[in-house]
Formats: C-alpha cells, structure tokens, sequence
C-alpha cells in the first residue's frame, strides 16, 4: 500500500441520469486539489450498469503511487460488494482511493478499517441477495411455480386451457391462471382448433 501519495490526483464523477447535475461533485474534486484535465466522467450511468467507459479509462491510466479521489464510494461502484472488489483492485496496484464525503483515505489506518468495515457490509449484502432469492423460488414452489422457463401444460391442464379460450378468456388471463406461458397457451388453443377443423372436414 503506498502511503506517499506522491502520484497523479485522478477524479471520478458519476451521476445515473442526464438531467442530474455535476456540478457538487466537481466542487468537492476542486477542493481536493484534483485538476480538471484529470478528471473522468459517466454521465447518465445508473448503479446497475455494468459498461462505464469513464471508470474504464481511469483505471486504465492510473499507475502504482496515484490517487483516485470520488465524491462517496457508491460513485464508483454498483453495490458494496462492487465498490469493495474496485478498491482491492486498486489496493493490490498500489493506488490509494479517497471519498471526499466519507473521509475514506486507502492509504491511512483509518481508511483500511473503512475498507473492512465495507466487506463486512459487502458480505450481508451478498447473504441477503442469496436468502431473497431462495425465498423467492421456494414462494414459487409453493405456488406452483418453479424458476426458469415456464412449465408445459400436462393433459389435464391443457384440456383446461381449451375450454377458457373456448370461453372467451384472453391468451394472457389463461396463462397467469394456469402458471404457463402465454406462447404455450397459443400453442395448445391453435392444436385443439386445428384438430377441430380437421374433424369437421
């Protein structure tokens, strides 16, 4: 970890739509002593977006003994998890990172307690991502449902289908009833009429 701080002074701002305004995030950077021309920027870039050509660039450039200064972590990352993979990165390449809002600094003992705190809440956030989604397959199980594509139909289910579009009942209502897919309820309805005609012919 350098301590030295001797490097380039390398600014990221990020706002997540076009209409939000930079301008916070330049007054902190200049109060931070970071120069206009070494500064990168994604603009109307949200938190889920994977592709940010500014970050990109930055990192691109940035060499052992730079500083990269941000207005908060979550400018430079999706999630706590995202933002701590970044600064490990960064840590590992002898590059400090500095959240002006925060007081996080990588390169004092302060900021590495920061940086573990932040794994910590990365790890919950991890944890709970992975218990919403077991409960959430487990709550469409109960309901019939499983993750992935949508189950066919078996005999009975399809005869089911035939009747309420016989009925009237829309492709989509049929499908949200039964736990189908819509395409499935189409598939099934157009075999049952051309099975139809061809007994009448």
């Amino acid at each position: 970890m350098n301590h030295n701080m001797t490097g380039t002074k390398l600014g990221y701002l990020r706002v997540s739509t076009r209409s939000q305004d930079l301008q916070l995030q330049h007054d902190a950077l200049d109060a931070a002593g970071v120069l206009k021309r070494n500064r990168y920027i994604d603009h109307g870039v949200s938190e889920s977006t994977t592709t940010r050509p500014g970050l990109n660039a930055l990192l691109a450039v940035a060499v052992p003994g730079d500083t990269v200064v941000t207005y908060a972590p979550d400018r430079l990352g999706r999630n706590a998890a995202h933002v701590l993979t970044l600064l490990e990165d960064l840590s590992e390449r002898d590059i400090n990172v500095v959240s002006i809002r925060d007081g996080l600094d990588s390169s004092t003992t302060q900021g590495q307690i920061m940086m573990k705190l932040l794994s910590v809440v990365a790890e919950l956030e991890r944890s709970f991502i992975s218990e919403r989604t077991v409960a959430g397959l487990a709550a469409a199980k109960a309901q019939g449902r499983v993750g992935g594509r949508p189950r066919a139909l078996d005999s009975k289910r399809s005869k089911q289908a035939q009747v309420l579009r016989s009925a009237g009942n829309s492709p989509q209502d049929i499908a949200k009833l039964l736990g189908c897919s819509v395409s499935t309820v189409y598939r099934i309805t157009r075999a049952s009429d051309a099975t139809k005609a061809a007994t009448l012919t």
